[in-house]
């Protein structure tokens, strides 16, 4: 059978806890291991599949779309090259989204007034908010170019 890990062997290995292990297990993002007197035991090869895990994770995705990830897995797919591209477009919204908030904020600390209440810019941007407009809406009608 070869070398096989405890999973305490295999938390200290990848620095992920035992608990978020058994749950990777549970969700079907690791596949179930082996079991000796009760005790799970993985191979080596599963030292890599939890550092797959952990670099998705940090570049966004959720675990519901690493498992997606894995599932996509095949000899000939590239299946997950879809997945990579809807991220992308989501990173791009989210960055998007954040370069907007980021303008207002830069706007908002520039503000001459001590109270940003009193201004009229940060109320015209909350009335626009309050009428359903987006963020990036409400900035152009606070600050009008």
């Amino acid at each position: 059978m070869g070398e096989q890990l405890t999973i305490g062997e295999l938390a200290s290995r990848t620095g992920v806890a035992t608990s978020a292990l058994r749950y990777w297990e549970e969700l079907g993002l690791l596949p179930p291991p082996a079991r000796v007197s009760g005790q799970r035991r993985y191979p080596p090869s599963m030292v890599g599949l939890v550092g797959m895990v952990l670099l998705l994770q940090g570049v966004g995705f959720t675990l519901q779309e690493i498992k997606a990830f894995i599932a996509s897995r095949s000899p000939s797919g590239d299946g997950w090259r879809e997945l990579y591209r809807r991220k992308l477009t989501e990173l791009d919204q989210r960055i998007a989204q954040a370069q907007v908030a980021r303008t207002a904020i830069a706007h908002g600390l520039a503000c001459p007034h001590q109270d940003i209440f009193e201004c009229s810019n940060f109320a015209n941007g909350v009335a626009a908010i309050l009428a359903g407009s987006s963020l990036e809406e409400a900035h152009e009608q606070a600050h009008p170019r």
